[in-house]
């Protein structure tokens, strides 16, 4: 009995390890700026490290923002296009083709 106890005590002890590791080791689960500095601290990078790796998140952040301004005058112009359909009673396609008709002219 008292095997299957200290078994049990080993496996729950285990469990959790693997669960405050998966909390506050892996950068894809931090949640905050203090956990992603933690992180990056424990790995240890040398000051060139760090700043190759500022200007590679820089350059992300700029092309993630870019992206979202894009989708963003995307979604505005589906929506002009949307409103135009229902001020005039006509369907989506309808009003894509007659813009494209008029790029054509």
């Amino acid at each position: 009995m008292k095997e299957n106890l200290s078994l049990q005590e080993a496996i729950n002890a285990l469990d959790q390890y693997d669960y405050d590791k998966k909390q506050t080791s892996g950068l894809e689960n931090a949640r905050n700026t203090s956990q992603m500095k933690s992180y990056i601290s424990s790995l240890d990078y040398s000051y060139k490290r760090l700043v190759c790796l500022q200007e590679a998140i820089n350059e992300l952040v700029d092309e993630t923002k870019e992206q979202l301004v894009k989708q963003e005058k995307i979604q505005t112009f589906k929506t002009k296009i949307i409103n135009l359909s229902r001020t005039y009673n006509i369907s989506f396609d309808d009003v894509v083709d007659i813009m494209r008709q008029q790029n054509s002219k």
